[in-house]
């Protein structure tokens, strides 16, 4: 009966991604609320929520799926054929999906606090889900914040594809997750300032449409009535792709092929980015 009830491997995939990008909302969307609603933390404990997040969603999903947890990974691997295409949109819903599931949850949690510190659902507390411009409060406008995606995601993936390229020199005993999670903790800390460091289209648009449905009609706009949800969706699948091309162009074609031992056997990589 149990082996009747076993999934395919892409919906097992699919499983996975869903699960690893669910967890990383629900702490990075999360311990926005508590900022921004709760009056409690700063930037600090922002930046480090979101890449704990990333840590552990990519500890949930990556001997399954390879840990993606971002539409942005999964469509510059395949641009640079290590990832099937065929696979992308799945994993797209599937992490969009998680994304969406997370929201919903951060959003009834915090039903109270959310309605003491912003009764109407205004740009006040639309950025508790969703980014914006200059984090809403600076003078940072709609195409600001499309380049700041771009050079922001680029960043995310140039790294990326230097901690999982096995013939770098990766982090070793499974601590890829928790670097790549640091990574993101610096990009927070470093580049949040203009568009607050989406970089990833599945952490954006997910939360974005269950802020939508319960009680933001604001959402797909920004401080300055600009249709803003799709630049961070764009800007990081664009960034992503320079980011990922620019590490194979001036370090990958340069590192000496991959030589494996006969007598190991071939394991997925915790971060499976490279094939």
């Amino acid at each position: 009966m149990a082996e009747r009830l076993r999934f395919s491997p892409l919906a097992r995939e699919m499983a996975a991604e869903f699960a690893g990008t669910m967890i990383l909302i629900l702490f990075g969307v999360g311990v926005v609320a508590q900022v921004v609603a709760g009056g409690i933390g700063d930037h600090d404990s922002i930046a480090w929520a979101w890449g704990i997040g990333v840590v552990l969603g990519v500890y949930v999903s990556a001997a399954i799926s390879g840990g993606h947890i971002n539409p942005a990974v999964t469509f510059a691997l395949a641009v640079f054929n290590r990832f099937s295409w065929r696979k992308v949109l799945p994993y797209w819903f599937a992490q969009t999906s998680g994304a969406f599931i997370a929201a919903l949850i951060v959003r009834w949690n915090y039903t109270e606090v959310l309605a003491k510190a912003d009764p109407g659902h205004t740009i006040k507390t639309q950025g508790v889900f969703t980014t914006l411009p200059g984090n809403g409060t600076l003078p940072v406008s709609m195409w600001g914040g499309f380049r700041d995606q771009i050079i922001g995601t680029a960043i995310l993936l140039f790294v990326v594809m230097a901690l999982t390229d096995l013939r770098n020199l990766p982090p070793l005993s499974n601590l890829t997750p928790v670097v790549i999670g640091l990574l993101v903790v610096a990009i927070g800390m470093a580049w949040g300032t203009d568009a607050g460091y989406a970089i990833n289209p599945a952490r954006d648009f997910g939360p974005r449409v269950a802020q939508f449905i319960t009680g933001y009609g604001g959402a797909w706009r920004d401080q300055y009535g600009d249709l803003y949800f799709w630049v961070p969706i764009i800007g990081p699948l664009i960034g992503g792709v320079i980011g990922a091309g620019l590490y194979l162009f001036l370090i990958g074609r340069n590192l000496p092929p991959e030589t494996k031992p006969e007598s190991k056997p071939e394991t997925k990589p915790e971060y499976d980015v490279q094939s």
